[in-house]
């Protein structure tokens, strides 16, 4: 199915089942324990074995010597696989370094070796008796020493690096109000609760992993690039994910090793990486550095704006797009952005909740809080003042649906932001100094052709296969929310299966594309499968009902499942897109409004309430979407206040690497959090008529926290994160 015009009435629209509170379809399995993760598979005939991986103990350099007997005689080792035994290995598109590295090492914990055991004890008892003796060569470890060093992109990266409008340097000169400041974001962890994990199993030359990734098609075709061999010898299987924050998104080494292993064992090999591993073997959030500066009226309508921002990265890795969101969210004739990437030898910067726009927002709307301050003007205000209905870089290109104005107002009715005292330091409750912060969300939507298979059998049964992924998202609910919609059945009587790369390649997670692109693969197959029925009864398809689990043409009714026969109908299609994207901006949009207690005395920082209002088209499920948000806003928290990999500038690792150091926000940091949806449909995205919301809930977040930390200290961090030996130095005097 090509979509290509917006679309119009449809079957979803009866919203019978579509955007009805519908609790989670798997949630049985996942509260009982018998959903079946990654590292959980153990047929009982499969007589798996367990790897280990060894890591790089440099970050720079290469191995001059690497002595593995010690670990190939020790109790229950049945292989070591390094670079040099395990036979031809290309790297894929996706990865910046090869998986299994050496002798040539490109960052610190690069796995160069994996140890196949009877136990996981003795497998990773014997990983600690290999002995490998390095070269080291020096490396580049720090962004800020490294910004004058970074460089324009090279190939499509760099033609979206740079864009301009209007003159930037004469408006800004002229400009009546101006504001110019620096913000540093640190480089941060998924540090989604399952680790990277693979069991690999080899059948002669096919090999099936079954693994923890968020992108079925992608990790096939890596696979089968990384070990040489065609596509249709690998057989990919993720039915549940444990989270993955785009860490997930990509080919991984746990997969590759756990393949390798599995290979020279000749025993099926089940792999987790251990907690380090996954903060410094896989990807993580970059650094950046970001400068900001805008020009304003007396009144505060922006007349200039520019934002540049600079991150590091493994030669062959990608920007972080932090810009993205200034070229789109305020107005202003003239305009400036510019990205610049710096090679780093710190383990690869990769997509991470939002990339881009949250690490990007959390400059840009403190900026705004600043530049509000410095205006006299509420930054609700000033937000709204700004607001345009088109894109500002290309004015003849409107936005589909923007609703900005109305996130921030219904946001701060709701939340009492009246009460708010523009006077810092000014609320106190006992010890607590209390402030309120706001700051708008914003979040790109894109569309990812997607495909599906759709059954109907005998019981009156649909069945939607599919390769797209649940990463604790509710895919499988808002699937069957759905199929159940299209042919007019009760979500009972819909069975969900995904994760399969036998299946037909969906959209996968990521981007905040998963739940608009792969209901609209599947809404694409239950039209063919409508077509299918309707021409088997004889009736005509142009003018059929499908309710009540019966099809329906003028006075005539047939049951689905009499419809379907013994041998059932099978209907199979994919999603396109054509220029719609292109010719109306798609965006989604929100507010979020955060009140903080901190402590006069210790400059300790308490959240005391959050909301957040969103515009994402539409909600097909209001209890999973709520979930998304107020998981995201929870990122937001651990962003703010804690998030930071800690780098060793000698040595190019991050110290912290565990979830003991890396802190994030646990049940005692979250306050009750609110979410409101605002009714919204864009026509524009797909025949669901959706967006994404699941990263819009986490852009902006930490800004308004530390906007509000402002509001109630009067100091002002512009270093993430906000922590109290920061505050501490400029804290109120308390007499």
């Amino acid at each position: 199915m090509l979509f290509d015009r917006p679309a119009t009435t449809n079957p979803i629209d009866q919203m019978k089942v579509v955007g009805q509170h519908i609790t989670r379809i798997d949630g049985p399995k996942k509260v009982t324990g018998t959903a079946t993760y990654a590292y959980e598979w153990n047929h009982a005939n499969l007589n798996v074995a367990y790897g280990y991986p060894v890591g790089a103990g440099i970050a720079k350099g290469r191995i001059s010597s690497m002595d593995i007997q010690a670990a190939r005689n020790a109790p229950g080792v049945l292989a070591v696989v390094t670079a040099e035994t395990a036979g031809k290995l290309s790297k894929g598109k996706m990865n910046a370094a090869k998986l299994l590295g050496g002798p040539e090492i490109s960052h610190y914990h690069q796995a160069i070796a994996v140890v196949v055991a009877e136990t996981f004890e003795q497998a990773r008892a014997a990983a600690s008796l290999i002995k490998v003796d390095y070269v080291r060569a020096p490396g580049s470890y720090d962004l800020e020493a490294a910004k004058d060093t970074a460089k324009k992109p090279e190939g499509s990266e760099g033609e979206d690096a740079d864009t301009s409008a209007g003159n930037f340097d004469k408006a800004f000169a002229e400009a009546a109000v101006k504001f110019d400041q620096t913000y540093t974001t640190p480089d941060q962890s998924h540090a989604m609760m399952e680790p990277h994990s693979s069991l690999a199993m080899w059948d002669g030359d096919e090999v099936t992993v079954w693994t923890s990734n968020q992108m079925i098609a992608w990790n096939k075709s890596e696979m089968a690039i990384t070990l040489g061999i065609d596509p249709e010898k690998v057989h990919i299987m993720s039915p549940f994910v444990g989270g993955g924050f785009g860490s997930k998104l990509f080919l991984r080494s746990d997969a590759v090793l756990a393949a390798l292993g599995a290979k020279a064992a000749g025993r099926p090999v089940k792999l987790a990486l251990p907690r380090p591993f996954v903060m410094n073997n896989t990807t993580h959030r970059p650094a950046t550095i970001q400068r900001i500066r805008i020009g304003t009226t007396q009144e505060g309508k922006i007349t200039a704006i520019a934002h540049e921002s600079w991150n590091g990265n493994l030669p062959g890795g990608s920007l972080e797009t932090a810009v993205a969101q200034t070229r789109l969210l305020y107005a202003g004739e003239n305009r400036m952005t510019s990205m610049r990437l710096a090679a780093l030898d710190l383990p690869e910067g990769n997509a991470m909740r939002a990339p881009g726009e949250a690490p990007g927002l959390m400059a840009l709307e403190i900026a705004m809080d600043e530049l509000a301050e410095r205006l006299n003007l509420d930054p609700v205000e000033l937000r709204i003042i700004n607001d345009t209905q088109v894109d500002p870089e290309k004015p003849e290109r409107k936005f589909s649906h923007r609703q900005l104005i109305e996130c921030l107002r219904t946001g701060a009715e709701t939340f009492g932001w009246d009460k708010r005292n523009a006077e810092t330091g000014r609320v106190k409750d006992g010890r607590w100094m209390v402030g309120m912060g706001v700051a708008a969300a914003f979040r790109n939507n894109m569309n990812m052709k997607s495909g599906a298979r759709v059954r109907l059998d005998s019981e009156g049964v649909v069945t939607v296969e599919t390769d797209m992924t649940d990463i604790g998202t509710g895919s499988y609910t808002i699937i069957a929310q759905t199929a159940a919609e299209m042919m007019g059945v009760t979500i009972d009587k819909v069975a969900v299966e995904l994760g399969d790369s036998r299946f037909p390649a969906s959209s996968g997670s990521g981007g905040q594309w998963g739940g608009n692109s792969s209901t609209a693969g599947v809404y694409a197959a239950c039209v063919a499968l409508r077509d299918a029925i309707s021409q088997k009864v004889g009736f005509n398809s142009a003018d059929v009902t499908f309710a009540d689990g019966q099809i329906r043409s003028g006075n005539r009714s047939i049951a689905l499942a009499e419809a379907a026969g013994k041998d059932g109908v099978v209907a199979e299609d994919t999603i396109e897109y054509g220029d719609l994207a292109e010719e109306m901006q798609q965006s989604t949009f929100g507010a979020h409004f955060v009140e903080v207690g901190v402590d006069m005395y210790t400059a300790e920082i308490r959240v005391r309430r959050m909301l957040s209002v969103c515009a994402a088209g539409r909600i097909l499920n209001p209890i999973t979407a709520r979930s998304q948000v107020i998981g995201a806003m929870t990122m937001g928290v651990g962003g703010a206040f804690m998030e930071e990999l800690a780098v060793d500038k000698r040595r190019g690792f991050f110290v912290n690497h565990d979830l003991a150091g890396y802190e994030v926000p646990v049940h005692a940091d979250i306050p009750h959090q609110d979410v409101i949806f605002l009714d919204e449909t864009d026509p524009t995205t797909s025949p669901m008529k959706a967006k994404g919301v699941g990263e819009l809930g986490l852009c902006g977040v930490a800004a308004a926290l530390s906007n509000a930390v402002h509001n109630a200290t009067g100091v002002r961090i512009r270093d993430y994160p906000v922590t109290l030996d920061k505050l501490l130095r400029d804290m109120p005097q308390v007499g």
